[in-house]
């Protein structure tokens, strides 16, 4: 007795299970392969850290320093930092502003000074009140070099001292301090061989005078201009054109003191590959327009001194630097992506070699094949990235080990899942597994190198607009860089990422952002699959929401219906005439028919938990030779199968589970059902492509 009714979810989900465990069986060395390669990837690092360790030991030892500090800012202590006098940042001479013919402004001086090394460093002013401006300009440079070696320091903060040397990474020493170079006096004005010894600590250097120009400006936007065209890329010429700093005074008066600075934001190397950001000497800037405001409101006397600058006191430096940190985020990315070629070639699999259509045939639905496929991928995805911390933190990887787990839980949770829905959606998209495989593949070692030399760069950019970096990480492989980014900078500070500090990184937004693609990837995907894959009308989801559903036109599909339900009137003229034919025939034995069937029925039994299924309750037919025969039905497969056993005679390949009872005859061959269950077919007329799938899925239904 045929049981109509479908397979329990849990029966579905364990075929399905099966099928898919005994996929990953037929790649068993590929999956050998990508567990490896996270665990060999963490012992590279283990490696790497205990050689660098070994290495930095040596490098680290304090018995040389003693009480010098000559290596301010590198491995020795220094408990007394150095008190540096600050200055401005000068350019070279060659690079200060002078006429040119991209500028309009003829107060600058001429170019002939580039060549004797004598042009002005420049100042712009701007703002409401021009009167006022001119005289916070002529307050602003000293008037002559005046120290004191007993009070040095404070002496030398009556004077406006400047450098051409960028500032460096800290203020443990100035770069611009050193004997064989000038420190600058910026004044008004400059007399002959204005140059004065000065000694600063065991530095023995000189001061050179350098005449100091300030020049009033309409408006903010004239100064915008200068200063853009100041730069060499700023200009058709291609020459550099550089301004010391800008004021825009706009509404300050007597009673409100309101500026804004310009600066050469340039010199602190934030594009320089593989360096550390320096300082700016901004400080000094800051400085020189508040003492000029004060000698405005209160005369030459009155003055906010600003002496020195000086670092804290730090102990010794250890080199111990974690490779786990520096080169998590690349490696660690690759080692996560490695999953999406695994699940998106699975997935392609299936709709190359039609297994999807299969197992339609065998009654797995649209939802239950989601819903299991889905958990199926979800489970493999979490054991490997569990696996992968774990092995890490058992081998002692600060950078799971400083991270809260439950964090790393969360951001790989979220990120499987996105990358799972990713995989879904671009299965529709491709239908060969090559095809796909290259694909991914580029995508993953792709995604890890720009990420690495690219997205990492614009982060660590101070200048770069938050929102680029938000745009940029709408791509799910920046925002998977960007978390293990942050886990890495965490770690290397000692005390981890903890759920307080989502607010203070960029994690909180990097969470958000795989949220929603994350449900906007998996709505997609489905409503792809079955408008495109299940032949649904775009407008399925609507349908429930009508009194009518039928008015909306729908595409035709293929339904399942239930054996026991369909009605077929074996009473009507046209089968009983061919019964009797056939039975006439039978009974007279003739042999001028190439076919001839007499009540061939088949049931195929259940298999996997399926019910088993009524294909034929009976068939007559009587096909004379050089007659010709079409066939119609629901099941093309079958009809196909049926049409090549009667084309090609040449009894050479037996493909066709054929009916389980009743009589079969072929010009040439003739056999009883009832004894052997089969009967002989010729090669299946469909091409060797499709010969082996067509043949399995016959045995199997």
């Amino acid at each position: 007795m045929v049981n109509p009714s479908p397979a329990s979810f849990w029966t579905q989900a364990n075929a399905l299970l099966r099928k898919n465990l005994t996929y990953q069986r037929k790649h068993i060395w590929t999956n050998v392969r990508l567990i490896l390669v996270p665990l060999f990837l963490c012992l590279i690092l283990l490696a790497i850290q205990q050689v660098l360790d070994a290495l930095m030991k040596g490098v680290s030892d304090m018995s040389n320093c003693g009480g010098n500090v000559t290596l301010p800012g590198g491995i020795c202590p220094i408990p007394n930092p150095p008190s540096l006098p600050p200055m401005l940042q000068i350019p070279q001479h060659e690079l200060r502003s002078v006429k040119t013919d991209f500028f309009s402004y003829k107060d600058l001086p001429d170019k002939l000074c580039r060549e004797t090394g004598s042009c002005p460093v420049t100042i712009l002013f701007t703002g409401d009140k021009l009167p006022l401006g001119k005289a916070l300009s002529a307050n602003i440079f000293s008037t002559s070099f005046v120290v004191n070696s007993s009070d040095l320091l404070p002496t030398l903060a009556n004077n406006v001292l400047g450098s051409t040397e960028a500032a460096g990474e800290d203020n443990y020493e100035d770069p611009g301090i050193a004997s064989d170079l000038p420190i600058y006096s910026i004044q008004p004005s400059c007399s002959a061989n204005s140059t004065w010894p000065l000694s600063l600590g065991q530095i023995q250097t000189a001061v050179k005078c350098v005449q100091g120009l300030c020049l009033w400006r309409n408006n903010s936007v004239e100064v915008n201009d200068e200063l853009f065209k100041g730069s060499w890329r700023g200009n058709p010429a291609g020459m550099p054109n550089e301004i010391v700093a800008a004021y825009d005074l706009m509404s300050t008066d007597r009673k409100n003191f309101n500026v804004t600075i310009w600066y050469n934001s340039t010199y602190n190397d934030e594009f320089a590959t593989g360096q550390a950001l320096k300082l700016v000497r901004v400080p000094r800037s800051i400085n020189l327009i508040s003492n000029a405001y004060l000698k405005f409101l209160k005369g030459p006397g009155t003055r906010i001194l600003f002496e020195f600058l000086k670092e804290v006191p730090k102990e010794e430096t250890k080199m111990n630097q974690d490779i786990a940190s520096l080169l998590g985020p690349l490696f660690f990315t690759w080692v996560v992506l490695l999953l999406f070629p695994v699940i998106l070639t699975s997935l392609v699999y299936e709709k190359q070699e039609r297994l999807r259509i299969i197992m339609k045939m065998h009654g797995l639905g649209d939802g239950p094949y989601w819903m299991i496929s889905y958990a199926y991928f979800l489970t493999i995805s979490m054991l490997y990235v569990i696996s992968l911390v774990g092995f890490g933190s058992a081998i002692g990887l600060k950078y799971f080990r400083r991270n809260d787990y439950s964090i790393q839980f969360v951001f790989y949770f979220i990120y499987s899942n996105l990358q799972i829905s990713l995989a879904f959606l671009l299965s529709s998209i491709f239908s060969k597994v090559k095809t796909v495989t290259v694909i991914a593949y580029i995508l993953v070692y792709g995604t890890g190198l720009l990420g690495s030399f690219l997205f990492q760069k614009m982060i660590e950019t101070q200048s770069f607009p938050e929102e680029w970096i938000l745009a940029m990480e709408l791509y799910p492989g920046f925002s998977l860089y960007r978390g293990l980014y942050e886990f890495s900078q965490y770690a290397s500070r000692g005390n981890g990422m903890k759920w307080q500090d989502l607010s203070d990184s960029g994690m909180g937004e990097v969470f958000c952002i795989m949220s929603v693609e994350w449900f906007l990837a998996l709505i997609v995907a489905y409503y792809i699959d079955q408008v495109f894959t299940s032949g649904k009308h775009p407008f399925f989801f609507l349908v429930n929401l009508f009194k009518s559903p039928s008015s909306l036109p729908r595409r035709p599909t293929v339904q399942r219906l239930d054996s026991k339900r369909v009605f077929i009137d074996m009473d009507k003229h046209d089968v009983t005439q061919e019964r009797e034919s056939v039975q006439k025939l039978r009974n007279e034995g003739s042999t001028g028919h190439a076919i001839l069937c007499d009540n061939l029925k088949k049931v195929y039994p259940g298999r996997d938990g399926n019910p088993p299924k009524m294909a034929v309750r009976g068939l007559y037919l009587s096909v004379s030779s050089g007659e010709c025969f079409g066939m119609l039905g629901p099941n093309v497969i079958y009809c196909c199968v049926f049409f090549a056993a009667l084309d090609d005679r040449t009894p050479q390949t037996v493909i066709w589970n054929s009916f389980g009872s009743g009589f079969g005859h072929m010009q040439g061959y003739e056999q009883s059902i009832h004894e052997h269950g089969r009967m002989p077919a010729a090669r299946l007329a469909l091409g060797d492509a499709n010969r082996k799938g067509t043949s399995s899925l016959l045995r199997s239904t």
